[in-house]
Parts: structure tokens; sequence; C-alpha cells
């Protein structure tokens, strides 16, 4: 049982001195529309307003939307609670979501024009795309040699590292690697549920999968999204489950993240590869699709300010038709625990007891929230590495059984 909302620790703010949820608002954001401007061949007006809301970040209350727009007044009605609020003294999610919301506002990424639906964060994601296809073609190979239990545990833990590569993450350290190679990571995991997720998607019965669906809610584009569609794959090519859902964004966040757009062209990219096996997944996953096997889905709420625990009705309902749910990288962590100072030591259990499925988190540490390690591990690693938590480094695979009511 999760806890009642009143009984929930206070949430990680950006006015917290020295804290990652600070340099974000303070040090990475500002860097973010500096390379909205110079990858965009923008107008001058379009500038000019990035340049005004860049203004406002480092020095003034956080404004309403003024577009006219079917979710400017929700964003607004949120906005009320904090009113009055500089971006340095707010609930930090809440001020990375409207950051987005507020950039596509100053782009006119919604009002009829030249610039209505232009992805401002579409150059990069491209670069990224084209490069994760390339570092797959060097490495796919690899595959065809080992037994399917290795190479599902290659593929799962591809599918955690690919995370690495967040483009809205400028300070991480650790560049993200080329998959596959995965065995002299296996120390930083510091969650390590593998087994017991290799052994609860292989379990069949008499009628075929014992999971037939399976869900992902997916983060970035590049190696993080490319994995899961390699994983995806394995998975139907196993008959270890039936169904695979992609849950994508409905327009740009957090600069890398996936929308449906971005996963089609990844897709496009496989296709063309020049090595014939990497276009033969491009092919396999295009199959899948065309048969229903693969799901690709957005929905408003993944870019909206909410928690997990105010999921819509009709998308709680959609996830608790999943056997299994993934829940990928930092941001869906975060949303997951309600983005709050729990104890390093807490059970999962007690936090997210809430989720209408269970799941998997797939996760690499760039924010400083954690739940399930062991007492004093946490000790233990901030005296070996005080920034264990926000500089990429490590990850946790961190299955949950149980589905909420």
């Amino acid at each position: 049982m999760s806890p009642h909302p009143t009984e929930l620790p206070p949430p990680l703010m950006t006015s917290e001195p020295g804290s990652f949820a600070r340099s974000t608002i303070v040090e990475r954001k500002p860097q973010i529309i500096r390379q909205v401007v110079e990858d965009n061949g923008y107008p001058p007006y379009i500038v000019q307003a990035l340049e005004t809301f860049g203004t406002e970040i480092a020095s003034q209350p956080m404004r309403p939307l003024t577009e006219q727009a079917p979710d400017a007044a929700l964003w607004n009605r949120e906005l009320a609670h904090h009113q009055g609020r500089p971006w340095v003294d707010a609930p930090w999610y809440f001020a990375e979501s409207y950051f987005y919301r507020r950039l596509l506002e100053a782009v006119r990424y919604f009002q009829p024009g030249r610039w209505q639906g232009h992805d401002p964060f579409g150059k990069q994601k491209h670069s990224q795309e084209n490069m994760a296809v390339d570092r797959l073609a060097q490495a796919w190979g690899e595959l065809a040699e080992v037994e399917p239990e290795i190479a599902f545990e290659a593929l799962l833990h591809s599918s955690l590292w690919g995370n690495r590569a967040d483009l809205s993450n400028y300070t991480v350290s650790i560049k993200a690697r080329d998959g596959l190679a995965t065995t002299e990571e296996r120390g930083n995991i510091l969650i390590d549920d593998t087994d017991n997720v290799r052994e609860l998607l292989a379990r069949r019965t008499a009628r075929g999968p014992q999971l037939r669906r399976v869900d992902f809610i997916s983060d970035n584009v590049g190696l993080d999204s490319l994995f899961d569609l390699a994983l995806a794959d394995f998975l139907l090519g196993q008959g270890w489950v039936e169904e695979v859902v992609f849950h994508l964004k409905d327009y740009p966040f957090f600069v890398s993240d996936a929308m449906i757009k971005d996963v089609r062209a990844t897709i496009s990219l496989l296709q063309a590869s020049h090595v014939p096996m990497v276009k033969d997944l491009g092919q396999r996953m295009r199959d899948h699709a065309e048969a229903g096997r693969i799901l690709i889905t957005d929905d408003p709420f993944w870019t909206s300010n909410l928690m997990f625990r105010d999921l819509p009705p009709a998308l709680r309902a959609e996830l608790a038709r999943s056997d299994l749910v993934v829940l990928k990288g930092d941001v869906n962590y975060r949303r997951l625990l309600d983005d709050r100072h729990w104890l390093p030591a807490t059970r999962m259990e007690k936090v997210a007891g809430y989720f209408p499925a269970p799941f998997l988190v797939l996760r690499t540490l760039k924010g400083e929230i954690i739940v399930g390690l062991e007492p004093g591990q946490a000790e233990a690693l901030t005296a070996q590495d005080p920034t264990w938590l926000i500089n990429g480094k490590r990850g946790i695979i961190q299955l949950n059984q149980s589905r909420g009511s």
C-alpha cells in the first residue's frame, strides 16, 4: 500500500543550494535555449522571444502562458499554485516540464504558420538517431552467435545504458557506449533484478507466454529507444510476449524525448541500413507494427506536469491491461516517486503501490532521488563518489511484480 498523499515527503525544489535540481534551471536551461537558437533558422521575433524567456528564468517569476492553445488553461491553473515564485524556487519537475511548454510557446510550435509543428530539438535528435543506427550496425552481429538468455541480458542492459545519451543532460560526463558489451558494467547496477526479469518474461503456460503484453513508457531517442525496439523485437521473436506497446511524447519534451515521428524515423533508418542484419531488424519492426504486434502511441499525460499517481482514468485503465510496464529513464522514475525526498532505503512497494500494473524500472541515475537500496548503501556510495546520484555512471534494473488497485 502506497502512502496517502498527505504523508509524502517534501518535493525536490530548484531552490536547494548545490542541488542538481538547481543547476538544471540555472545552467542547463539557458544552455538549451542557446542551442535551440543556434540549431534553427528562427526569425528575429522568435529569437527575441527565446532571449526574453531566458532572462525570465534567470531573474524573474514564472509567467503564465499567453497563447491560445487547448492546454494553456490547464498549465496556468497549475502555475497559480506557485504564484510569484521565481524559476529557482519551485518544485523541480514542475519547473522543468513548464520550461518545455513555455519554450514551445516562444517558438510558436502550436500556432498556425511556418513554425507550427517544427521540432526545435529536431536537429539534435536526428543526429542521435543516425549515430545510434551506425553504432548498432557495428555490433549487432554479436547477437547471432549467443544463446537467447545471453542475448536477452545484452539487450536489457543496453536498453538501460542507452539512457546515458540524454541530450538535455549536458553535465553527464559518461558518454553513451555502443551497447551490447555490457558485462563490465554489471558492478554499476545498484539494484539488479536481471535474473528475475528473465525468468518472468520467459515463463510459459500451456496456452502460450505467461506475459501476453509488455508496455514501454519511453524516454530518449537514439540508442535509448533503438535498444528498446531491439528488445521488443527479441521478446516477440522468442515468443515470450504477444504484444508490445510504446508510450511516447505528443510534443517535443526534455530535448531528446521520443515522439511517434522519432520512432518511425528510427525504423526507417534501420530499413535503409547497408548492413543486412540491421536492415532485417528494421523490416521486422515494420512487420510487427503492421500486424499489430507493436503499437506506437502517445498521450498528453506524458508531457504534463502530473505525477504517475495522478494518471487519468482512461490511461490508468489502459496500463492496467499490461502484464509488465517498463519505465525508462530518470524523469519517468522521478514521476513514479512523486519527485520527492524519499529515504534511499524506503521500499519501492511502499512508494509506488498505487501503480496499476507490475513494472520494471530501467534507469541511469541522473537525479538526486532513489529508493530500494539497502540500509547504509547510499552513505557508502556517497563516501566513494559524492556525485553517484547524478553523474550517469550507475543504473538500476528494478522489478516490482505487484499490481496496484
